[in-house]
């Protein structure tokens, strides 16, 4: 496309910290860029620096969504196995994190059927829940994960410590044992199961 990039690491600018607030930053550097990329700890820090952007912002990450992973995986998928449209996911692990509201969005945008498979601690918010059925998304939750990947095109995972989780690692570890992608719950998928 022709662009260029600049990355500004949180720490040498100072975002959002002392007298340089998110606002001031995100108008300064609105006048440097024609878009901007933000990476932060937040969603709220991100809405409020796209609120006083005078450009385009994109989520490139926060603890509550990852849009730009999983479109890259989506084109993955397409690069693999063709168009995702009517394609069955698998999500096993932690079903309530920013992967997985970011796969929960994109299954209801690009018609594809998404089965998760976690723990009752670990199941999708009710709000992006809500969000799912008004969007028409097809999702299937269960906890059995013999169950959310049989006959799917495809399995996705994430780590199960996300960024800022502050839980006891050991066991959320040790809850979703079972829900790992391995070489036996991948039998029970597609045979060309990605």
């Amino acid at each position: 496309l022709g662009g260029s990039s600049i990355i500004l690491n949180p720490d040498v600018i100072h975002y959002g910290k002392g007298d340089e607030s998110i606002k001031d930053t995100a108008k300064v550097l609105s006048e440097y860029a024609d878009i901007i990329m933000l990476r932060t700890s937040l969603h709220k820090n991100l809405e409020d620096f796209a609120k006083y952007s005078k450009i385009p912002v994109i989520n490139g990450l926060s603890e509550q969504s990852h849009p730009c992973q999983i479109m890259s995986d989506i084109l993955t998928f397409e690069e693999a196995k063709g168009n995702i449209k009517d394609k069955t996911i698998a999500w096993l692990g932690d079903g309530n994190n920013n992967m997985s509201n970011s796969l929960i969005e994109a299954a209801a945008k690009f018609n594809f059927n998404l089965k998760i498979g976690c723990p009752e601690k670990y199941k999708p918010s009710k709000n992006i829940m809500a969000w799912a059925k008004k969007n028409k998304a097809n999702i299937i939750i269960t906890k059995k994960p013999n169950e959310a990947v049989k006959n799917v095109d495809c399995v996705m995972t994430d780590k199960w410590v996300s960024m800022n989780d502050k839980v006891d690692k050991n066991k959320k570890k040790r809850i979703l044992k079972d829900f790992q992608v391995n070489k036996k719950i991948m039998k029970l998928a597609k045979s060309d199961a990605i």
